[in-house]
């Protein structure tokens, strides 16, 4: 693989005797090796971040959530224990918008899918692949959150979060890096969970992944972040260099449009080459709404500065609104689905209503970004053109950058919405010495600027080569004995039944 360390390949299991039940299996298409694992255990922790600006995307404004941390042991057959990590914001009124939930009562529906998907995760018994793990448990996780008014969106976190860190932990265990790794399907995943796709389209997918070496971070306009002056679109110090801007719209196509105007002057005045993406944050009520919005993209000269730069518009209508509005002649424009991507099928639905692309969010699941990426990669070779695209949500300095900046490297994102570099002040609330351990191991992504350790931006590019260390993504891991358990969710069943 291309990189800027050597690669490091997936080393033989050995020749001495196992049980058939721990054997690696083997992929007799491309020779690629999956190994098999079983879990010992599962721990969750809490650390709160606040934030350095409000930051207010569709109806909520978020100034601080807390940041969970994933630590799980694995045992690998032949090779001993290993531990593995990851890290998201439990982001309140995203994954679960329902105006009769506080905020608060949405990270709790998180704290619950977490837990759920634990006990899930736990009851697996013997040694099994990592795709095997998640797969056998995903059904089950949506079903038993269902049951308890948990939405599938935030019912699929507690397994993302939990199959990343088994990723990690299985990267260690073979001592390879992510993206050897899964080139070479380390986790064994195939097509069970999509039934277009047949399991060679994900293996040669995977096999000829090249990892990006740079990818430009897209810059986030909140609704309440200044458009002109100090801290707006054009200021240096705020936008770091950013060729791409991601613009949040209210749901108001007259207000959007007017604001639309003022920051389209000042990309003009950057004086460089620029693109941007919209994001209603399912804020556009209906088709109509959102026809209001394309005709004044079309039609008002003064709007011409995001038209002529506008590459695709994000979930702009209510998730359930989409699944029922077909786009019609809306679809010669290029829109993608964010929150209402809660299924292995959503794609294909939003295929049928006229969607071109989906996002990859590790929050959402890395296998999942790696069956969307494979159908966009197989439908665009027919001739029409779909995407993948990169959008951030939960990902802070550490850990949760790291992985999911590895994912989208990966399956070839070019940039991806980064949203840590400036609304929360570098580390946040993490230890400074765990901050230290992040930016040594990592001198090509973090940097001390006199105000602690924060994202290292080159050029509005974010750089790939250190997470070709072994493991996903990662050198480092928190400092565990620092990080408090996670709290105690309360239920939702009852609040809303």
């Amino acid at each position: 693989m291309a990189g800027l360390v050597p690669a490091i390949h997936v080393p033989p299991l050995g020749t001495k005797h196992v049980d058939a039940r721990d054997k690696p299996g083997h992929d007799d298409l491309l020779g690629t090796v999956s190994v098999r694992l079983k879990l010992r255990d599962i721990a969750f922790f809490e650390r709160p971040v606040h934030f350095a600006r409000p930051f207010r995307f569709g109806a909520v404004t978020i100034n601080a959530t807390p940041q969970l941390f994933v630590r799980v042991e694995i045992e690998v057959a032949g090779r001993g224990t290993a531990v593995g990590a990851s890290a998201e914001l439990l982001v309140p009124k995203w994954f679960d918008k329902r105006p009769e939930l506080s905020p608060a009562q949405t990270v709790d529906g998180l704290r619950r899918s977490l837990e759920i998907a634990r006990d899930l995760y736990l009851a697996q018994t013997g040694f099994q692949t990592a795709f095997d793990l998640h797969a056998s448990c995903i059904g089950a996780q949506v079903a038993a959150c269902a049951k308890e008014n948990i939405p599938a969106l935030a019912a699929a976190y507690g397994p993302a979060e939990i199959d990343k860190a088994v990723l990690d932990a299985l990267l260690r265990a073979v001592e390879t890096n992510v993206f050897d790794g899964m080139a070479g399907n380390i986790s064994g995943i195939d097509a069970r969970l999509s039934r277009d796709l047949k399991d060679a389209d994900l293996a040669v997918f995977l096999a000829g992944r090249k990892p990006r070496l740079r990818v430009a971070i897209r810059h986030t306009i909140g609704l309440d972040d200044p458009v002109a002056g100090e801290g707006g679109v054009a200021d240096a110090r705020e936008n770091a260099g950013a060729r791409y801007f991601k613009l949040k719209l209210s749901g108001d196509p007259s207000a959007d449009a007017v604001r639309l105007a003022r920051i389209g002057n000042e990309l003009d005045a950057l004086g460089r080459d620029t693109k941007v993406t919209l994001d209603a944050n399912e804020q556009y009520a209906d088709l109509a709404a959102l026809q209001a919005l394309m005709d004044r993209l079309d039609r008002d000269a003064a709007l011409r500065p995001i038209t002529t730069r506008l590459l695709y518009v994000e979930q702009p209508m209510p998730r359930d609104v989409s699944r029922q509005s077909p786009l019609g002649p809306l679809a010669a424009r290029s829109f993608i689905i964010d929150e209402a991507d809660d299924s292995y099928d959503a794609f294909l639905a939003a295929r049928a209503l006229g969607y071109r692309g989906i996002s990859s969010k590790s929050c959402k699941g890395l296998y999942k970004s790696l069956v969307n990426a494979t159908r966009a990669a197989k439908w665009s070779a027919s001739g029409e053109t779909f995407f993948i695209t990169g959008e951030d949500l939960t990902c802070q300095a550490g850990l949760a950058v790291q992985q999911d900046l590895a994912l989208g490297a990966f399956i070839g994102v070019a940039h991806a919405e980064r949203n840590g570099h400036h609304y929360v002040d570098g580390f946040g609330e993490t230890p400074a010495a765990e901050a230290a351990a992040f930016a040594a191991a990592h001198p090509d992504l973090y940097a001390g600027a006199g105000q602690g350790v924060r994202l290292s931006i080159h050029n509005g590019d974010l750089l790939t080569g250190s997470l070709h260390a072994a493991g996903f993504a990662t050198s480092v891991h928190p400092d565990w004995s620092a990080l408090p358990r996670l709290e105690q969710p309360t239920s939702l069943q009852e609040y809303l039944a």
